[in-house]
């Protein structure tokens, strides 16, 4: 038994040894047994003690009754005992002591003092005489406070000035733009983070009101000169934009001037709530070109989108896509009775099933499809099963060089494959068919948006040819027209982002080439916005905002990654691919619009055509699509849509 003990011992012993032999290298410092901790404690307080007993001597007072010591003693040392291991003030790591460990230390001694003045008080009413000198016992339970907390500030203090990871040489120091609790829950954050990635160097206050002050015993710089003469005053590496008073325009000032010296830029969303400290640090990101493009929050009007969605049937044709994906999670916020997601890709649509399940969690019933839209049975079997009251059409061959290849797949998918839904949606009593479109379908210069633009036709052309001839289909046929939305499937953000994380080059088709952009939440957000104040007949148009030169897109992201435009990554223009014009439009230049209730949509005027003539010729499109001859395909589409002038080489000359 005396062995076993023996060996127990010298176990403890040696596991103790191998937490301090780390000392030799600081990062990797352990922490201390918690039976140290305490023994720590209990050493404080036996020295708080003897303080007492030292003071109150000194002035001719006497803390301790001495012939009652046996007894006090013993009780002094197990009631803090008993009281540290009940609030357990000895579990805390030390160098990480916070608000919570001062409470806990603070209401164990209190509990002591309480017993101790309850005993002493008793002993003096039983008979007559006290064992401690109550003043005595309050001046310890200060000392012992004192003593407990300050040696605890000592060692956090300690490892943070010399041990902890933020003194290391290669952590980045960085700025924080913004000093109100936003910015100072974010400085916090990125100061406990494990591992650390920045060394806070200061704060910007925007208005210069509290130059004169710190926070968190840091600078707060003011605006009197630029940015990067900021940074480079205090050696600066990073900014972390926290400051969400910031205007758009401002922003891109600022990151401009940053990139422009190629000081990094840092972006974190708005902290509401201080319970999420922990997690503001994960939050903050480096600064994406989507930031750059952030407009004004869409307010929708969600009473008049409820009232089109909420507990209704949602067929989405194109779910697997950027666009058809994200508007199945917007829609399912509305609480409809079922959504049927509907694409020909089993992989993307597999993957977006499994995420619905996640985000629902049995609250609406999913339905994943696999049919083509090229197929009217297949598709009219999931109307017959399913009797869609809403539908989203989605689904469509976009890429412009592609269809150019391909003129007979752009009818069959675009054309023929509308058609289908739209004609099926009137057959089945739709309440209303939303059709995606896009801005290559005015003035169309390809066969993509040419196709796009034939489909605006139909899908208009059916509502007006029903309601002329009061045919009974109540459905409302509605048309969205957009421009590019960034982080879509083939838009030139991912393609950018990927040639810039292989080294370069970033290729561009021309360096005057503009384009309009959106976020794929926005566009979809202002989609059902659109779909649920129509009447029918419509040809929905979304302020895009600015158009962005591609070129200074690529510039910006490059600048944006860390590195140096045609000195690191390279930017080579490639010219032209057939089918693409410089720069794409809304409208069609004999359209007008017409304001809406939401100042982000407006209705397109269009001149619209003899509607059995455009159903006539329509078919013979098609059918002449299945002799897959380019020209002949491209020849019709160009009499359907007379405005089709194709910058294709190989079409050019049948515009003659």
């Amino acid at each position: 038994m005396q062995s076993n003990k023996k060996i127990s011992f010298f176990s403890l012993l040696s596991a103790s040894f191998q937490r301090f032999k780390s000392v030799g290298n600081v990062r990797n410092l352990s922490y201390l047994p918690r039976w140290v901790i305490l023994a720590i404690d209990m050493s404080v307080v036996v020295l708080a003690a003897f303080l007492t007993v030292e003071m109150l001597n000194g002035m001719g007072l006497h803390y301790v009754n001495h012939q009652f010591l046996h007894i006090v003693a013993p009780t002094y040392l197990f009631l803090h005992l008993f009281f540290f291991w009940l609030f357990r003030t000895y579990s805390g790591i030390i160098r990480h002591s916070g608000y919570i460990d001062a409470v806990k230390i603070f209401i164990a001694l209190f509990f002591s003092l309480l017993i101790l003045v309850i005993i002493n008080l008793s002993c003096y009413f039983l008979n007559g005489q006290k064992l401690l000198m109550n003043t005595g016992l309050f001046i310890n339970f200060v000392l012992s406070f004192s003593g407990l907390f300050i040696y605890r500030i000592i060692v956090k203090q300690t490892f943070e000035t010399y041990f902890s990871e933020s003194k290391r040489g290669d952590l980045m120091r960085a700025l924080i733009y913004g000093s109100d609790a936003n910015a100072i829950s974010v400085a916090n954050a990125l100061k406990s983070e494990k591992p650390t990635r920045f060394k806070i160097v200061g704060f910007v206050d925007k208005q210069n009101q509290n130059t004169s002050k710190r926070i968190l015993d840091l600078p707060i710089l003011n605006l009197r000169k630029r940015i990067p003469v900021i940074m480079r005053s205090v050696e600066a590496e990073a900014l972390i934009i926290a400051d969400k008073s910031l205007t758009k325009d401002e922003k891109l000032v600022i990151v401009d001037e940053c990139l422009e010296f190629n000081y990094k830029v840092y972006t974190v969303p708005l902290i509401s709530d201080w319970e999420d400290r922990n997690e503001i640090s994960k939050k903050v990101k480096n600064f994406q070109i989507q930031d750059l493009l952030e407009r004004k929050p869409i307010v929708l009007d969600n009473k008049l989108i409820s009232g089109q969605l909420y507990n209704k049937t949602v067929l989405i044709t194109g779910a697997a896509g950027s666009i058809g994906s994200e508007i199945a999670r917007q829609v399912i916020g509305f609480n409809p009775k079922k959504v049927i997601m509907l694409d020909q890709a089993e992989t993307p649509l597999h993957h977006l099933s499994l995420e619905m399940g996640k985000l629902l969690q049995n609250k609406v019933k999913i339905k994943t499809v696999i049919s083509d839209i090229r197929n009217r049975d297949a598709v009219e079997e999931v109307f017959k099963k399913f009797r869609p009251e809403v539908v989203f059409h989605a689904a469509a061959y976009k890429h412009v060089p592609l269809m150019e290849e391909n003129p007979s797949q752009a009818i069959f998918v675009n054309v023929m494959g509308t058609k289908n839904v739209a004609d099926l949606s009137c057959k089945y009593n739709v309440d209303s068919f939303v059709m995606v479109s896009t801005d290559k379908a005015v003035n169309p210069s390809n066969v993509m948006g040419a196709s796009k633009r034939i489909a605006e036709k139909y899908v208009q052309s059916i509502h007006y040819k029903l309601n002329r001839e009061q045919q009974k289909c109540k459905t409302k046929f509605i048309t969205t027209r957009f421009g590019n939305v960034l982080g879509s499937n083939g838009s030139v953000v991912p393609l950018f982002t990927e040639q810039i994380a292989n080294g370069g080059p970033v290729t561009i088709t021309h360096p005057e080439i503009i384009r309009y952009f959106m976020t794929i939440p926005e566009a979809c957000q202002l989609v059902l916005e659109a779909g649920a104040m129509g009447n029918g007949g419509e040809i929905y148009i979304f302020d895009m905002g600015k158009p962005v030169k591609i070129i200074d897109l690529a510039t910006k992201m490059i600048r944006l990654a860390g590195f140096t435009p045609e000195k690191e990554i390279k930017i080579k223009i490639v010219g032209l691919r057939p089918g693409e014009k410089l720069y794409e439009e809304l409208l069609n230049d004999s359209s007008k619009t017409l304001p809406t209730h939401h100042e982000k949509i407006m209705i397109a005027q269009e001149e619209y055509n003899n509607f059995d003539e455009l159903f006539d010729t329509v078919d013979d499109l098609i059918n002449i699509s299945n002799t897959y001859s380019n020209t002949q395909i491209v020849a019709k589409m160009k009499l359907i849509v007379p405005e089709f002038i194709s910058m294709n080489s190989d079409f050019v000359t049948l515009d003659k």
